[in-house]
């Protein structure tokens, strides 16, 4: 499924044909996603989209009246038409902008969703939700508390949104690579100096993603439909049996949480 790169990636492409553009209509062809379309959006018009934000892996499109809140899921992609184009069998939903131009939403495993956020509220989806891993908020201190004395392997608090948001399996691996520590050692048995490495490892792998127009995935578009290149330069993720990149031993493999980890026994201690 997307994650924070390719998300932000998508923010990026669709912000400049949305912000400041007036709804006319959101034209609802599939309501059963992952949760039903929200009431709220088969009446929503006349109302100006003021801004387009990310929030862990959600989209959120801002108007005076609340926030249209947006999820890819697992195979989700969102494009921008500019000229008027027969609706395919997985475009479920369309948001017409007065000027002509539509977000046009395909997903043909229907996992993802379209919901509201009245203005002043927060949906339950980010109701424990912790920091963005690119702000100031998530850093070496934080993390340590985090872990603190925690038995659990460290790739698994990584993917805990309740811990940092978005990071995600692809760059949980590629991160825990780059700071030499294996994905299996319990979180509260990592010194301060690691926990301080790792918090720039993730700062730096999500913000290389994202600069690299998000991982490449068979599921996922950009809004101008170009996939993305960071899988070209993915070091331990899907790369299992393979040899490292820094020391040559092949990759070993492992499931925790129940989703494969890449590593290499000699690098990550």
């Amino acid at each position: 499924m997307p994650e924070l790169p390719e998300v932000e990636v998508t923010r990026m492409g669709i912000a400049p044909y949305l912000e400041g553009q007036t709804i006319q209509s959101i034209e609802i062809r599939q309501d059963k996603l992952r949760w039903p379309v929200a009431a709220e959006l088969y009446t929503l018009a006349d109302v100006e989209i003021t801004g387009v934000r990310r929030r862990a892996k959600y989209l959120l499109l801002d108007t005076a009246q609340g926030s249209i809140i947006i999820h890819l899921g697992m195979s989700g992609n969102l494009r921008i038409l500019e000229q008027p184009a027969p609706a395919q069998k997985h475009d479920h939903i369309d948001l017409v902008l007065c000027n002509g131009t539509r977000l046009r939403y395909n997903d043909p495993r229907r996992f993802g969703a379209w919901l509201w956020q009245p203005a002043g509220q927060i949906h339950s989806v980010f109701a424990k939700v912790g920091p963005e891993p690119l702000t100031d908020d998530f850093n070496a201190d934080y993390l340590q508390q985090k872990i603190k004395g925690k038995q659990t392997a460290i790739k698994q608090l990584l993917m805990d949104n309740a811990v940092v948001v978005g990071v995600g399996n692809i760059y949980a691996n590629e991160a825990l690579f780059m700071a030499g520590i294996h994905p299996q050692r319990a979180g509260g048995r990592i010194s301060a100096a690691r926990v301080s490495a790792l918090v720039a490892s993730i700062k730096s792998v999500l913000s290389t993603a994202i600069a690299q127009g998000g991982t490449t995935l068979k599921d996922f578009l950009q809004a101008d439909g170009k996939p993305g290149y960071f899988a070209q330069t993915l070091q331990v993720y899907g790369r299992m049996g393979k040899p490292c990149v820094q020391c040559g031993a092949p990759l070993k493999g492992v499931k925790i949480a129940g989703r494969m980890t890449s590593y290499c026994a000699h690098c990550q201690r």
